[in-house]
């Protein structure tokens, strides 16, 4: 688009200011008129309403009865871990010099580890919201609702592996949310190009014209219908209408029918036809090569004539699959969100945006206004980028047995992180302050001085780390910083245009700046400068589906900063923790929101193998970052808006996986010193014994008193230790070598979706093994161990009563290795007991060359006892 094409915009929105500037000059000018010309928020703040000073949110800190006591035993516990390193560093055992090194290293990184989970969480903090009031300040009775608009994104890639039925419960619930219906628009994503997706997206939007009026008129929850028909409840608690056990009988029979018409679609599309799929009308499908199609969307609800059966109106249902062609990086699903993002900008241009895996279903039919006491409250709102909802999960077996509820990530640390900056993006769940996505500051955040902005381009710190030099940062960033300040400037001095001339005013919104940030395209970039949503005034309707299939072409994004700066960041699998910390780099802070009832609730992968893979793609991403510019060592030290413990939270994210190698190793010394009969610590002394016990202590103390003040439950602490194990010496160790495959050799993986659907059975795919290399490494570990124990009770029969006591100690150790790995075992031997026979080869091949090899070579045992013990088998030779 060339600039001649554009300028009409930018000339009308002069204009449109120059009429705004008169009419507030003219005396006459009513109230009504006045409000119409300001914000909502700042209507309401002169409206004489008796609760606009009140706060839609409020602050519950943690009893001090609860928090002191446990900042106490962490502070206790460093000061421990300082005299247990020097008495382990100053106390080495000769006779096993290589086992003693290794252990203390792998203790060292343990340490290290700890401290960068354990102080992010040293402010945690609840929060409580008021429903209530945020409908008496935004809903008055009898005007129209000033409730903020929201766009809903759900991305799905392929419908086989993510089924249609799950896909569509997530949009019902949508579309039944309490919330005003022109408030609501959901954009659905197939990145798959799925005819299937296409014809069930029609089906269900069919289906919520019955759905829909039934939730509001019963306000039943949750509003997904094959969960709240799944409820083993009394479904009569609290209803009062006579007719409503009649409708619900008539909806679930018609939920029953909608389900066979899915499963009907889903049959269909088992067996691909070999001319490709042809639509009702007898034309190709557009998507029958799904690398290589164009742009498609299709509004199904929201457009005229789209009500429910009692004739209200619906919320707008789009769907959207972007344009793939060859020779184009996609850039998965951080690609289809920011696509998602341009044609809602278009389209509807909410000034809120709500991310939602296919499978997360909104439990909560208030969840966007719970969100909303935050980001709608002037106190609190204008600096938060976003909302973040803990994950819930349905279908997960009641132990919990692979953690899969990640209670102590949702209900530990992402508290401690709400007290200082915010939590991390995970990915779902997520309510974004569109601003925010468009890679602009907090409005309250004053511009980087360009005296304080530079920094040292390798450490990354202010200039007092490096005295006597001049700090000096990467071009390519100050490039970043200053259109980042542009553009800045650009938005949030819009309401001080009238002081500017209407040469200053051109300047200040150049259309050039903006389209190297945002790509060619009028009415989006013409979106991007109303921060309170809307459609432009100066878009024409008719035009705006060509533009939105255009912000979804192949090559809109290039030379742009898309990926880069603003939208999902590119360059890792894990999107979500890049996206969030590039935000909080930028000074903006996040707020988390737990409601007593859970806002979204998802699937959950069960099975072992499934899980396993899961945890893996999340340790790649955090490597990819880890090798990457974004990297929370040295990536954004120079505006100083990144606090401290935040950093620490972040670098704990990406450098996890590494845990992998030093576990890995310290699970095997066990073994190893039962089978050599060394060990890795020398004779206590009373001293020595006083100090271990009381670091046994300090690590019992500081978990109980963590479990006081979150809730969080023993058993979903000891699950959560359990699988740090399992996924440490499987997932984690996998991710790191493929990291630097990736890095080194530009060995890509490829990431298979993982099955959103169960067995038919009640947790069948628990029980469920699949073959997968992940198995190996832990089922070595047990098998090595399991075969030390044994044979460290051979050796002290055969030593005797000496020899029992130094075992003890060792036998601990392996047994610690071997509860660890417990739920792995289980989940290895399957329902059946049965196991893959090629992991048992595996594992019963490396384990038994590791014992060969290591009996043959015994590395750790000195040259004086090696020359001592030959000496002696030749004199009994003899």
């Amino acid at each position: 688009m060339t600039e001649e094409n554009g300028n009409p915009i930018w000339k009308n929105r002069v204009e449109s200011w120059k009429e705004k500037k008169n009419k507030k000059k003219k005396p006459s000018t009513t109230k009504v008129e006045r409000e119409a010309q300001v914000p909502p928020e700042q209507q309401m703040e002169d409206k004489p309403a008796p609760d606009a000073s009140q706060p839609l949110s409020t602050i519950i800190p943690i009893p001090k009865s609860r928090l002191a006591p446990y900042r106490t035993v962490i502070i206790m516990r460093l000061i421990i871990l300082g005299l247990f390193f020097h008495y382990r560093v100053t106390n080495p055992v000769d006779s096993a010099y290589g086992l003693w090194i290794t252990s203390v290293i792998c203790e060292i990184w343990f340490a290290f580890s700890w401290v960068l989970d354990q102080f992010p969480k040293w402010y945690p903090i609840n929060r409580e919201t008021y429903v209530d009031r945020l409908s008496a300040r935004y809903e008055r009775e009898g005007e129209p609702s000033e409730l903020a608009a929201v766009d809903f994104f759900v991305s799905t890639v392929d419908p086989l592996k993510e089924p249609p039925l799950i896909t569509a419960n997530t949009v019902l619930s949508i579309l039944a949310l309490d919330y005003p219906v022109d408030k609501v628009s959901c954009y659905v994503s197939d990145d798959g190009a799925a005819m299937l997706t296409f014809e069930s997206l029609a089906e269900t939007a069919d289906f919520a014209r019955k759905w829909v009026p039934f939730c509001q008129k019963f306000s039943i929850e949750p509003r997904a219908p094959e969960f709240y028909f799944s409820q083993k409840i009394d479904y009569l608690k609290d209803k009062v209408q006579p007719s409503f056990v009649k409708e619900r009988r008539a909806m679930k029979r018609d939920y029953e029918e909608f389900k066979i018409r899915i499963n009907a679609l889903v049959a269909k599309a088992q067996k691909t036809p070999e001319e490709g799929w042809t639509m009702q009308d007898g034309t190709p499908w557009p998507g029958n090569n799904p690398r290589d199609h164009p742009g498609m969307i299709q509004v199904f609800l929201g457009s005229s004539g789209a009500h429910d059966i009692e004739g209200n109106e619906l919320p707008r249902l789009v769907y959207v699959s972007r344009e793939k062609r060859p020779g184009y990086q996609h850039h998965k699903k951080a690609g289809a969100e920011n696509a998602l993002v341009r044609v809602s900008a278009v389209l509807t241009n909410a000034p809120y945006i709500l991310n939602l895996d296919c499978d997360h279903y909104v439990n909560n039919s208030k969840a966007v206004r719970e969100a909303m006491c935050f980001l709608m409250d002037p106190q609190v709102g204008r600096d938060v980028c976003y909302v973040q909802f803990p994950q819930r999960f349905d279908g997960i077996d009641r132990s919990d047995r692979y953690a899969n509820r990640n209670t102590v990530f949702f209900d530990v640390n992402m508290k401690g992180l709400d007290g200082i900056q915010g939590p991390v993006y995970v990915g779902t769940g997520c309510v974004f302050n569109r601003q925010a996505l468009y890679g602009y500051g907090p409005p309250s955040m004053p511009s980087l001085p360009k005296s304080s902005s530079s920094s040292c381009s390798w450490c990354g710190c202010c200039s007092c780390c490096c005295p006597g030099k001049k700090a000096a940062k990467d071009p390519s960033e100050l490039n970043r910083d200053a259109k980042r300040e542009d553009l800045d400037a650009a938005i949030f001095n819009l309401r001080e245009i009238d002081n500017y001339d209407e040469y200053e005013r051109s300047m200040l919104i150049s259309q050039m700046s903006f389209e190297k940030t945002f790509g060619l395209s009028s009415v989006f970039i013409e979106s991007t400068l109303m921060e309170n949503g809307g459609v432009p005034e100066s878009a024409n309707p008719s035009t705006l589906i060509m533009e939105a299939i255009h912000v979804i072409s192949c090559g809109y994004e290039e030379k742009t900063e898309w990926g880069k700066e603003i939208g999902w960041i590119y360059g890792s699998v894990t999107e979500d923790i890049l996206t969030g910390f590039k935000m909080h780099c930028r000074g903006w802070r996040s707020i988390y929101c737990m409601p007593l009832r859970p806002a979204f609730k998802g699937s959950a992968p069960i099975n072992l193998s499934d899980r396993l893979h899961q945890v893996l793609r999340w340790a790649l991403g955090s490597v990819e970052i880890f090798l990457s510019r974004h990297c929370p060592l040295w990536y954004g030290f120079g505006g100083g808006r990144l606090k401290w413990l935040q950093r620490l939270a972040y670098i704990n994210t990406i450098v996890y996986p590494f845990t992998s190698l030093p576990l890995i190793a310290y699970c095997s010394l066990p073994a190893i010193c039962l089978l050599t009969g060394k060990f890795i610590i020398p004779t206590l002394s009373n001293l020595s014994s006083v100090l271990f016990l009381g670091l046994f202590l300090s690590i019992i103390v500081t978990a109980v008193l963590e479990l006081r003040w979150s809730g969080v439950s023993i058993e979903d602490l000891w699950r959560n230790e359990q699988f740090w194990v399992i996924g440490g010496v499987s997932a984690h160790l996998f991710a790191v070598f493929q990291g630097f495959l990736k890095m080194l050799a530009g060995i890509d993986t490829n990431f298979t979706v993982t099955t959103k659907a169960a067995d038919d059975a009640e947790f069948g795919e628990l029980y469920i093994v699949k073959w997968t290399t992940l198995l190996i490494p832990p089922t070595t570990l047990l098998i090595v161990n399991i075969v030390g124990v044994v044979a460290g009770f051979s050796d002290a029969l055969n030593k005797g009563y000496e020899a029992w006591g130094p075992l003890f100690g060792k036998v601990f150790f392996s047994l610690w290795v071997i509860l660890h790995l417990y739920p792995f075992l289980k989940g290895l031997m399957g329902r059946q007991n049965r196991t893959p026979t090629i992991v048992v080869l595996w594992s019963v091949l490396l384990a038994s060359v590791f014992s060969l090899v290591w009996v043959r070579i015994n590395p750790f045992v000195n040259n004086k006892d090696g020359t001592t013990i030959a000496q002696s088998c030749i004199s009994i030779d003899c």
